[in-house]
Order: C-alpha cells, then sequence, then structure tokens
C-alpha cells in the first residue's frame, strides 16, 4: 500500500483557486475506486501546526494499492491552468499507530521496524473543542526548537479544518535523529506527556514512512535536497 502526497503552491494572488480547488476536486476524486482513501488540505505558513494559513499552498493526500495509479486528469489540468509549482512524494508507511476518520487507513501497522535511514513522519490529531487553547499555547516552542533540531531536512504543516484537524508532515535524515527531537527534547516531552494527561486529542495518529519518490519542487527547490 503506497501513500502519495502532492504538495502544491499557487502564483502569487491566485490562493483563491486554491481555496475553490478544495471545493472542486472532491467530485473527481469521488469518482475514482482505485484510490483507497484520500484528503484534501490546506498548509500552514511555519512548516508544523498553525493558526495561519498559507492560501497559496495546498495538498492531497492518497493511499493507493500501487505506483501505476495516476493522479487525477483534472487536477493535473487545474494546476497546470493556474502556473503551480508542484511537489510530488511517493511513500510506503512503515511504522504507526492510531487512526483517521476513525480508520486504519494506512493498513496494520507495526509499531516499530528496524529500518533505519531517510524517514519521514506525519503527526495528525483531531483537537478537542474544550482543549483548543491549552493546544496552541504549546505549539510554537516546539515548531521553533524543530526547525534547528539535528537531522531535520524539512516539514509541511497541513490540516483538513483550520485549528481543530491538523497535521505535521516532516522528514529527518534518520530514524534516530527523529527520535532523538520527539523523546529528548524537552519541550517536545513536555507536550506529548500533557497530551496524554489532559487528553487534548479525540483523535490522533502517527505514521513514518520510508521516501520512494520525490519529483518536482516547492518554493523553486527539491525540500529534501539541502540547499549549498
Amino acid at each position: 500500500m503506497l501513500t502519495r502526497l502532492t504538495i502544491v503552491r499557487y502564483p502569487p494572488w491566485l490562493g483563491w483557486a486554491g481555496f475553490l480547488s478544495m471545493a472542486f476536486f472532491r467530485f473527481p476524486l469521488w469518482l475514482r475506486n482505485d484510490i483507497r482513501f484520500w484528503k484534501l488540505m490546506g498548509c500552514g505558513r511555519n512548516g508544523s501546526f498553525d493558526k495561519t494559513p498559507d492560501w497559496r499552498q495546498w495538498a492531497l493526500l492518497e493511499v493507493l494499492t500501487d505506483s501505476s495509479i495516476p493522479v487525477s486528469g483534472f487536477l493535473n489540468r487545474w494546476w497546470h491552468f493556474f502556473g503551480c509549482e508542484k511537489w510530488e512524494l511517493w511513500l510506503q508507511p512503515i511504522e504507526g499507530h492510531g487512526l483517521w476518520d476513525g480508520k486504519e487507513v494506512f493498513g496494520s501497522l507495526p509499531k516499530q521496524t528496524d529500518y533505519a535511514g531517510q524517514i519521514a513522519v506525519l503527526t495528525r490529531a483531531t483537537i478537542r473543542i474544550s482543549q483548543l487553547s491549552r493546544f496552541w499555547q504549546h505549539v510554537d516552542a516546539v515548531a521553533e526548537r524543530m526547525v534547528s533540531a539535528k537531522g531535520f531536512i524539512t516539514s509541511v504543516g497541513i490540516g483538513e479544518v483550520p485549528w481543530i484537524k491538523q497535521a505535521t508532515f516532516s522528514i529527518w535524515d534518520s530514524k534516530e535523529d527523529m527520535r532523538s527531537f520527539a523523546y529528548r527534547l524537552q519541550e517536545h516531552a513536555d507536550v506529548v506527556r500533557k497530551t496524554k494527561q489532559e487528553k487534548w486529542y479525540s483523535e490522533e495518529l502517527f505514521v513514518r514512512f520510508q521516501i520512494i519518490d520525490s519529483k518536482g519542487s516547492l518554493r523553486g527547490n527539491d525540500p529534501i535536497k539541502r540547499n549549498p
């Protein structure tokens, strides 16, 4: 089971077309019986959980049975017409736990494997309305530390519903680097502890992926390749 994550960035002043696409894209995606699961999402400005949307940047996540399944022709024509920059990632889910809309959308995964190479991580949560203020009080400090963490390559904040259904997709040099940030950084460890003690989430999902392929660019560069 493969996952395709497509991030598109619209030219200046055309973010409204990305907003409209969230409605127009649903019909052709609903018609696809070769896509097991899909989500259209907006993006945040800071590459992590973010209350401020980036109106120029939008995301599509698809869970597929194999790599021969193409992106919808309607979607590709829309992105081409509006001159979008596109970054497409092919991912193999390898580890994880949790649900998305009450389902194991990436299949039944082990919590740990012996894979140790470059890794992508999706952390997704539905935040309880009663805990929104507590959650957002702690996000910025963790996001600021993440971008300077050892082994961090890039991240994108994505979400289905502003402020409530949020996710961070990040890429790391190795699983060990990611684990060092997640479990040894005090700010992040404190947030993990508080989410459980105070029950911030009504649903959560954590999945690690092996990166199979990366195509295109975002802001003029392949995000996986570090700047010289």
